[in-house]
């Protein structure tokens, strides 16, 4: 039986709460609407860690961040822990990335084997955090609220033209699979960088969200002092005291995020439109690496376990998974393993090290009742912090702070910390035990500050006389392209055209 192919769309930053079954009525997302009523849809799916490279490396591994060592978005994704890409193209597939992964250390492909581009962010130990200096902020690449302040239109940009680059990558590649010069099936990963920060879109996408009704945050910003000791954190790490926020600099960013999120998916529409015009068939996983509070609470970007920076969408288009929404809890650590078992590779071999679990069942109709995990400990935190979500409830943990425990049912927007009620204390209990049976904080708290100590000497040294970067250079063989005198031009013309013949 023929394997099946694998197109994987990621996007970087989505608002899970934006995509409550696909994307919500109102956004202008004509394609990826097409796409979800195709799918098994996950209306509570969860990052494993709300930060670009902890999220990435779990989700391609199935491990989380305290098992993979990738804590922060410089710590080195060790090229011994194996990814989907490696389960595939050890059982016969070919593998492609074309865009982000952020990938830390001098391993830029971890089962990859093409990548087509290389990626946005830098590859070596220049952006670890230090839990020796509380407080300090690392002022030349933390996060600040000019991303806020400066939003708006631009024909091009940074981001821009890294994700025009991606999606044309990534339409020639399905092109070149068309041909059928390579028997294997494949699995091509498609990353953009989007909607991310800076909030920044085209005008054509801007105009189509200017009387847009949710402009506004459902949740209006809040004083610093009634916020909780993570989110001041994350004021304080957004240096958000030398900015002045105006109500227009929020519109404008929402404006700016909800068209990026239009332009994604015009992006996406070329990408699957290619698929259908060259008549390949694939299994479609569409999700993000974590999501953006867009101004919710005040509070912007990622870094935290509320809703808006840590639930992601996530919809599947595979014949063996039911159409339909699942409301049951997920996590991206299980794309990994339920990738192998649509495409029916085992993984028995690393099991017992693999914390994901396949979604498989679930899209047959198969109940689950395992509670999803998340981590923390990159820039605003000075500790570890852990979340578990389990049935309607989510339980947050870090020794610096007090507990929090939300009911996301009868509170969405978790605005109201049960930790102390007495008529939750029962439950508050069962949440703390299963933590305290998962993790170790303190173990944990040692782990990261001797592998940040660490990577901090190596950085320094390294950048100390002559400096060799790690960073992806995507190889152009321009003698294999085209037309060249080693080959035949009559066999070549008729090995690029598809379809043949006609």
């Amino acid at each position: 039986m023929s394997k099946p192919n694998i197109l994987i769309l990621m996007v970087d930053q989505l608002n899970g709460t934006l995509f409550p079954d696909g994307p919500a009525d109102w956004l202008h997302a004509p394609n990826l609407k097409k796409l979800a009523a195709r799918s098994t849809r996950f209306a509570n799916a969860y990052t494993a860690s709300p930060l670009c490279a902890p999220a990435r490396a779990s989700f391609m591994s199935g491990q989380l961040p305290s098992q993979t060592g990738v804590y922060d978005n410089a710590a080195e994704f060790a090229s011994s822990i194996p990814t989907y890409a490696h389960h595939l193209r050890r059982a016969g597939y070919y593998t492609a990335l074309s865009g982000k992964m952020h990938f830390v250390g001098p391993d830029q492909l971890h089962g990859f084997e093409d990548r087509l581009t290389t990626d946005i962010y830098p590859a070596d130990f220049g952006w670890t955090p230090d839990y020796r200096k509380p407080g300090e902020r690392i002022d030349w690449w933390y996060h600040n609220m000019g991303s806020v302040t400066g939003a708006g239109v631009a024909e091009t940009t940074n981001q821009l033209e890294y994700d025009d680059d991606v999606a044309h990558h990534a339409k020639v590649k399905l092109y070149d699979l068309s041909r059928g010069t390579d028997e294997r099936p494949w699995c091509l990963t498609v990353s953009f960088t989007h909607p991310h920060d800076p909030y920044v879109a085209r005008k054509k996408y801007w105009d189509l969200y200017e009387d847009c009704a949710h402009l506004d945050p459902p949740v209006p910003a809040m004083d610093y002092d009634d916020h909780d000791p993570h989110s001041q954190r994350i004021f304080d790490a957004n240096d958000w005291r030398n900015f002045d926020i105006s109500t227009q600099d929020i519109r404008r960013s929402r404006q700016a995020y909800f068209a990026n999120i239009s332009y994604l998916d015009d992006k996406i529409g070329e990408i699957l439109q290619v698929l259908e015009d060259t008549r390949q068939e694939a299994i479609i996983l569409f999700v993000s690496d974590h999501g953006d509070m867009l101004g919710e609470r005040g509070l912007w970007f990622k870094m935290s376990f509320f809703e808006g920076s840590a639930r992601v969408p996530m919809m599947i288009a595979a014949p063996e998974m039911q159409v339909g929404l699942q409301r049951t809890a997920v996590s991206t650590i299980d794309v990994c393993p339920t990738l192998c078992d649509l495409a029916g590779v085992s993984m028995d071999e690393v099991i017992p090290w693999t914390t994901g679990q396949s979604l498989k069942p679930m899209g047959q109709g198969v109940e689950r009742t395992e509670p999803v995990a998340m981590e923390y400990a990159a820039e605003a935190s000075y500790a570890p912090l852990v979340s578990l979500r389990y049935g309607k409830w989510k339980f947050n943990r870090c020794a610096l702070d007090p507990d929090q425990l939300f009911d996301l049912e009868a509170d969405p927007h978790e605005l109201t910390n049960l930790a102390d009620h007495p008529d939750h204390q029962g439950t508050l209990t069962s949440l703390r035990a299963k933590a305290e049976a998962r993790w170790d904080l303190d173990r944990f708290d040692a782990q990261v500050r001797e592998s940040q100590a660490k990577r901090w000497v190596v950085y320094e040294a390294l950048r100390n006389g002559d400096y060799y970067p790690w960073d992806y250079q995507p190889l152009q063989k321009a003698s294999e392209r085209y037309m060249r005198n080693h080959m035949d031009l009559n066999i070549l013309e008729e090995s690029k055209r598809f379809p043949r013949g006609e």
